[in-house]
């Protein structure tokens, strides 16, 4: 056993979306910057940021429902909605920054140009979705979306949802063609290869088991090589846990109060998948429903064609799950290890708050492929059990924490906890999560970098010209970045970003 001690500027532990993003834009800022990452897992994006892992392939608020609600007045709120779709539109620049500046060659590699759709059934559900549609298309951000509740128009738009339906109710449709699928494990993938020509130590196979404070105020951490044994101790004056699910237990070895109080509770997904090119060629969107009630937010079932080494395949789901293993390739024992004296109250109450979401997620485990079968033929009326197949997908973990709202409550976002002086920063929960990733990663470095933040700011409006202004005040601005990135990024075929909003009857 070694206990080689080596010094670092930055360590990012994790090698998904978050830490591949972070590491990018510090190494834009000051290249001279020694980063070092550790990841358990022998390659970059196996984990939550992985194609076949990760549900978030492009969330910009087109289509999510659960990002817009009904207010007690009848009107429906799109402040969230605005707030994804603009963190979005930050992802995109950098990513096209990234393109223009020859570091990623082919942006078709990671992002192909997608229409988004809403779908629903019923009288009050129409009614919603039309009302929403009226106050998105009214906002430039969501230029160029349509609505109908012509069957004839959505057999045009959704023919493998339309054929064989039996129309006993009404039915609508929003769809906007500026969405797109993006493949979070190619970009991850394609950023660490970056990373690693621009010199970043990047070790995989080597898992973090603690994590310290040094009494000169540096964080040491203890990291095993998971082939050999060996220990080694690692010192860095910035620490960012990136690790996914397994991000919480590290947080909880820092000890810094910031993250006291806070517990986890794991969430798994199952998608049904078709590579049938015959079904996969009858569908070309990505088309979000409503949840069943009394279903997480993350359970919002959808049927989106997606890419994936450049070969199409249809995913359907998630179907919940549960494992209490925070990681896909985590410990039977990581919920019940991440109880603590200080989360211990919070996490009982979270349980007695939470427990026809408890009842949910046992009956979606016990579902056969035939029960889920069922709930795939609301959306295509003539699937057959033998053309699709079971995938199971990562592990979410999400933030359990005390808030106005009473004790215990569970949280469906992605959290940024950091340490008052910002030495050490650590990522917790869900969705949108990859998809806003230059976002969180932009507020980890204002955070945790303050007193770098004027000398970097020319460079970080190089890569992302609309930083630190409101979108929604310029629409001008709008255009011009939805323009820019749509060219760079290989979108414009399928982008009238300046057609007007219309009705299709």
């Amino acid at each position: 056993m070694s206990n080689r001690q080596t010094r670092t500027d930055v360590i990012l532990i994790g090698a998904g979306i978050m830490s591949a993003t972070l590491g990018s834009l510090l190494k834009e800022l000051v290249p001279d910057w020694k980063i070092t990452v550790f990841e358990k897992l022998g390659g970059a994006g196996e984990e939550s940021s992985n194609e076949w892992n990760n549900a978030g392939t492009g969330h910009a608020s087109l289509c999510e429902l659960n990002y817009t609600s009904e207010k007690p007045d009848g009107s429906v709120d799109i402040s969230k909605a605005i707030k994804v779709n603009e963190e979005y539109q930050v992802s995109k620049q950098f990513w096209s920054y990234l393109v223009n500046s020859k570091l990623i060659q082919n942006p078709r590699d990671f992002i192909v140009p997608l229409p988004h759709m809403s779908l629903v059934q019923g009288e009050k559900n129409v009614s919603f979705l039309k009302k929403r549609f009226e106050a998105m298309s009214a906002n430039p951000l969501f230029q160029g979306m349509e609505f109908s509740d012509n069957p004839d128009k959505l057999m045009e738009w959704i023919p493998l949802i339309m054929k064989d339906r039996a129309l006993n109710e009404p039915i609508a449709a929003t769809k906007i063609d500026s969405g797109t699928d993006v493949n979070f494990g190619a970009l991850t993938r394609l950023l660490f290869d970056n990373l690693k020509n621009k010199s970043v130590d990047i070790r995989f196979k080597h898992q973090v088991d603690d994590i310290k404070r040094t009494s000169d105020g540096l964080w040491e951490l203890k990291v095993r090589n998971v082939d050999s044994g060996s220990v080694e101790r690692h010192t860095s004056k910035f620490v960012f846990i990136g690790g996914g699910g397994g991000s919480l237990h590290l947080l909880q070895k820092s000890g810094i109060p910031e993250g006291r109080g806070i517990g986890g509770f794991p969430v798994s997904g199952i998608f049904m998948v078709c590579q049938k090119p015959e079904i996969v060629a009858q569908h070309h969107a990505k088309v979000y429903g409503k949840a069943p009630v009394g279903a997480p937010p993350m359970s919002v079932p959808h049927l989106d064609t997606r890419v994936i080494d450049k070969k199409k395949l249809l995913f359907f789901g998630p179907f919940a799950g549960f494992s209490p293993k925070f990681l896909k390739t985590g410990s039977m024992f990581d919920l019940i290890t991440s109880v603590k004296p200080d989360n211990l109250v919070t996490m009982c109450a979270a349980g007695l708050n939470n427990m026809s979401l408890t009842k949910y997620l046992i009956k979606e485990v016990m579902q056969s492929k035939e029960q889920r079968m069922e709930a795939l033929r609301e959306f295509v009326p003539n699937a057959k059990s033998e053309d699709w197949d079971l995938v199971v997908a990562g592990q979410r973990v999400q933030v359990i924490k005390d808030t106005a709202a009473g004790k215990g409550t569970l949280q469906f976002g992605t959290e940024v906890i950091s340490a008052a002086d910002g030495s050490i920063a650590a990522l917790l929960g869900a969705s949108p999560g990859a998809s806003t990733a230059v976002s969180v990663m932009l507020e980890v470095i204002q955070k945790c970098f303050p007193q770098h933040m004027k000398a970097w700011e020319p460079k970080i409006k190089e890569m992302i010209p609309s930083f630190g202004v409101s979108l929604m005040k310029n629409p001008e601005l709008i255009h011009e970045i939805h323009n820019s990135t749509a060219r760079t990024l290989g979108l414009s075929d399928n982008q009238p970003v300046q057609t007007a909003n219309r009705t299709v009857s």
